[in-house]
């Protein structure tokens, strides 16, 4: 059991290494952005247009394609070998490119619709802007959702740095095409940098997994392969609920967009600053637990309620301080990141306030997301449909509820309240199925977890005191600020957890010291 537990801990650093990289490129283009388009009416109207683009993205890359492709990819390569499991990807490469561009097709005809859904309380001239970027993003579902099965295949052979690398090599295409394109093309040239760095994206996933031993070229899908059928009997229901999940963001931009302008910008900055923490630690190790779970055999209920109940401890282990830490200096990282060129004193606070209120909802998401691979894993796709019409449920009656007496920022709440109640029902579901509790939240443990964050409340809150902030000084003090206020709760925190004897230090430690012979591919599950 430590073993597995170990391996998942390793495999989700490398994640995290890679994803550092991605997510900290993601600010730098969001502060990019901001500079040069501010909260506006022509961004609000790009940030609609690549809503669809991040739907493919959060469908493909994060949901159905690695709920149904991981689980069966992982044991054919365990059972059958390299070469079946490239046979598979190989099909699979082919229902999806041809189902991408028929989707892409289908978009570009839609457009108009989908953007009055969308956004029915844009003016005819911002909603005739973001048609037409929406029908020119529409192409980079095609690139997503390759790069998204490529991922898949690296995921499952062991590898995982590249991959968690990937988007960050498409953050640095975009932010180097914006500066040089944006004065000339306006916020076209935004339309331009995402397609491009789509494109890279796929393309350095699809090299390494050459280099790993499968090349995913476009083979003609044998209808009669059961393995293939497997993929795509789970892949459908999969689609049908995350498509539900993915109207989420749909109703906070459509509420949105009956408020003031630039509503809809705010919130989108202040998710994208939410998106560090929750890829760092709660996508990375949620795509390192698929194929452990995915292995596990049936009948040992024991063993996958161990690696689940590990994982999610692991994960809130990480997850508690950064909320309590976003919470509380989100006004100064704020200020920090964005307040500079077209970004005023309104789009500060705006989005400071939805920084907060999205940030009380990190624990809910960490949750919802790795309970979801435990779902995956135990192919249970109507418990994944409940999770997500939950989560729908709850976002639009929050919303509705919040955003007239709080604005956007009940609406970034609503979002919180929404994941929080979904990762509960999805840890019912799955207890309800393996015949069994959980256990995660353990009287020793809660009191400890309470102890340790009420000491990091206090050395935020007297940092705070004793080092003001000054929005005066200059960019490298403010950052001197901000960076030791994190590293003084860090070490705070960190120093508290370990006096208390928390295992997810043994985690971590065991995972550090392994130093397993490189896997090769079709033996990675023996190993592990």
């Amino acid at each position: 059991m430590a073993k597995s537990t170990h391996t998942m801990v390793r495999h989700a650093l490398s994640m995290m290494l890679g994803t550092f990289a991605s997510r900290v490129l993601g600010l730098v283009r969001e502060i990019i952005t901001a500079a040069w388009f501010g909260a506006s009416g022509v961004l609000d109207a790009f940030n609609v247009s690549f809503t669809l683009a991040n739907l493919a993205r959060q469908l493909l890359a994060e949901g159905a394609l690695s709920a149904s492709f991981v689980p069966v990819f992982s044991r054919v390569l365990a059972a059958k070998g390299k070469e079946s499991a490239e046979r598979l990807a190989r099909q699979a490469f082919s229902v999806l490119l041809v189902a991408t561009i028929l989707s892409v097709a289908a978009g570009v005809v839609f457009s108009p619709l989908l953007v009055k859904i969308m956004a029915p309380g844009f003016d005819p001239v911002k909603a005739e802007l973001a048609t037409a970027m929406t029908r020119w993003m529409f192409p980079f579902l095609v690139l997503v959702s390759l790069a998204a099965l490529a991922m898949g295949v690296l995921n499952s052979m062991g590898s995982f740095l590249v991959p968690a690398l990937a988007p960050a090599l498409s953050n640095l295409v975009y932010i180097v095409l914006v500066v040089f394109l944006a004065s000339f093309y306006g916020v076209w040239g935004l339309v331009i940098a995402v397609l491009a760095g789509g494109a890279c994206q796929f393309l350095l996933q699809w090299a390494w997994s050459v280099r790993m031993g499968v090349t995913l070229l476009p083979e003609w899908p044998q209808l009669k392969d059961p393995d293939l059928r497997t993929m795509l009997a789970l892949f459908l229901p999969y689609a049908a609920g995350l498509s539900l999940n993915q109207v989420n963001p749909v109703i906070s931009r459509m509420l949105a967009s009956f408020l003031q302008e630039g509503a809809i910008s705010v919130l989108n900055y202040a998710n994208r600053v939410i998106q560090l923490p929750l890829g760092i630690f709660v996508i990375a190790i949620s795509q390192a637990v698929l194929p452990q779970l995915s292995r596990c055999p049936a009948e040992d209920t024991g063993e996958f309620r161990d690696i689940m109940r590990d994982s999610l401890r692991f994960t809130l282990f990480v997850v508690f301080p950064a909320t309590l830490g976003l919470a509380l200096v989100s006004d100064e990282i704020v200020h920090l990141l964005f307040v500079r060129g077209a970004f005023g004193e309104w789009a500060w606070k705006g989005t400071s306030v939805s920084l907060a209120m999205y940030s009380l909802g990190l624990p809910g998401m960490a949750f919802s997301t790795v309970v979801m691979r435990g779902l995956y894993a135990r192919s249970l796709p109507r418990g994944a449909l409940i999770v997500t019409l939950s989560s729908v449920a709850a976002t639009l009656l929050f919303s509705l509820a919040l955003m007239g007496p709080l604005s956007f920022g009940g609406l970034a709440l609503a979002t919180s309240l929404a994941f929080s109640l979904s990762g509960w029902v999805g840890v019912r579901i799955l207890s309800r199925h393996l015949g069994m509790r959980f256990g995660i939240f353990s009287v020793p443990w809660t009191a400890k977890m309470g102890v340790s964050l009420a000491f990091t409340g206090l050395i935020v809150v007297a940092w705070r005191w004793f080092f003001p902030y000054s929005p005066e000084s200059s960019g490298i003090l403010r950052a001197a600020w901000v960076g030791g206020v994190f590293c003084a709760a860090a070490s705070g925190y960190a120093a508290v957890t370990a006096l208390l004897r928390f295992q997810e230090w043994r985690w971590l430690f065991g995972a550090l010291r392994r130093k397993d012979r490189r896997e090769t591919p079709g033996q990675n599950a023996k190993e592990e």
